[in-house]
């Protein structure tokens, strides 16, 4: 598969090992590995920094250090190392920008994923009951009947459709809302904020906080009103344990709906296009993790800085130096993925860090795959003839945002 598009079929090559490391002990330095125009994703020279000895090194737009991570092993390393810390108030943390990154508690109280244990634990230990794979499996059939409903609305509209914004986009939309029990009349309110946030280059800094500050407001009155009149929802339960104050659960709220939408849509939409190209694998319910291995969205979310002095890789990061680990590296390792650049589902993937990796890794990656699994099941199921209504090349492939997917997918039946 060709990672320029999302799913062109590739051969693999003869050996799909490693090859051997260079004996250089200077750090190869790379500029930092945004998307851009023309280069494939994820980009080819990965590789080289794979193959490179001990770590890559790069600078942040301010000019400061960072080390690039790309190797499955060091990766997993990083993301689970006591001296490695996931706190953006530590000296530097290496955020993309004023807000291209993660907020701190100062910034945005609750926004857990920003803090080190013990004060994340509590944080998760308060979610994790609400993610859990039986708790997902007693959503699977709402899941369904939201999956049915934009395919009925779909199928009335004709035989063309954008697949993201007809499909892709609504279904984690009206899950997350759902579960948070947020009104479906104010889903395109999150989504246009939502897609603001995530956007690095089409958004300025005050864009972005803008955004931030109109989503606070609105999960900020959500949460008086459950005080007041609870339900049967996320938010009520929450407020029910008491190990969440009131003030940092809007940016818990905040998270999880960054987090359960744009992602999975994103994954929803590359797997249509990966699927579609690879017709074989239709109705393998392997395919989903595959999907999440191969495609990557979430490259470079993981930011990390070194609060004491660590070893990774042979090469000494200094406490203060930033660490972002490159997750679509990770997963395509030629040492733990053999062929990583094809899509196969019959390869056993479940050891990808698509979902991060230790006490950080997503709470609601249960959910995301059955939303993928349903989305992919019933949309083949019911549009057995679909097809693209454009080249794959001319596909709007995001590159400018934080996370890798598609601006449309038109389609036609």
């Amino acid at each position: 598969m060709t990672p320029t598009d999302p799913a062109t079929p590739q051969t693999c090559p003869v050996s799909a090992g490693t090859a051997p490391a260079t004996d250089t002990t200077d750090p190869l330095v790379v500029d930092l590995p945004l998307r851009r125009p023309g280069v494939p994703f994820p980009p080819p020279h990965y590789a080289d920094y794979r193959n490179h000895e001990g770590l890559v090194l790069s600078h942040l737009p301010d000019g400061r250090r960072v080390w690039l991570v790309t190797r499955h092993e060091d990766v997993r390393t990083v993301l689970t190392s006591p001296e490695i810390s996931s706190n953006p108030a530590h000296e530097g943390f290496p955020n993309i920008g004023a807000t291209g990154g993660v907020p701190t508690q100062d910034q945005i109280p609750g926004w857990f994923v920003g803090m080190d244990s013990p004060e994340h634990d509590r944080f998760r230990k308060a979610l994790i009951p609400e993610f859990t794979v039986r708790r997902v499996r007693a959503m699977r059939p709402a899941i369904e009947r939201t999956v049915d409903a934009q395919l009925d609305a779909m199928l009335a509209a004709g035989d063309t459709a954008d697949l993201v914004a007809d499909f892709a986009l609504p279904i984690p939309s009206l899950v997350i809302s759902s579960l948070l029990g947020v009104p479906p009349a104010d889903r395109e309110f999150f989504e246009s904020r939502t897609r603001v946030l995530v956007s690095l280059r089409t958004a300025t800094d005050d864009d972005r906080m803008a955004a931030t500050k109109d989503l606070l407001r609105y999960i900020g009155r959500l949460v008086e009103i459950k005080q007041k009149w609870g339900g049967d929802d996320l938010i009520t339960r929450l407020l029910a344990t008491g190990s969440i104050a009131p003030h940092e659960l809007s940016g818990v709220l905040m998270l999880l709906l960054i987090a359960g939408h744009e992602t999975t849509a994103n994954n929803i939409a590359l797997g249509v296009v990966t699927l579609l190209t690879n017709p074989q694998w239709i109705g393998d319910e392997r395919a989903v993790e595959e999907t999440l291995r191969f495609h990557s969205v979430a490259d470079i979310v993981s930011l990390r800085v070194a609060v004491e002095d660590v070893e990774i890789a042979g090469q000494l990061i200094k406490a203060g130096e930033g660490i972002i680990p490159l997750v679509a590296a990770a997963n395509h390792d030629e040492n733990v993925f053999a062929c990583p650049h094809a899509f196969d589902p019959s390869r056993s993937a479940r050891s990808h860090v698509a979902f991060g990796y230790g006490v950080h890794q997503c709470l609601g990656q249960n959910l995301v795959r059955v939303e993928m699994e349903v989305a992919y099941r019933k949309l083949f199921e019911r549009i057995p003839n679909l097809q693209l209504d454009v080249p794959l090349d001319r596909l709007g492939i995001k590159y400018d945002g934080v996370l890798y997917g598609l601006h449309q997918l038109p389609v036609r039946w």
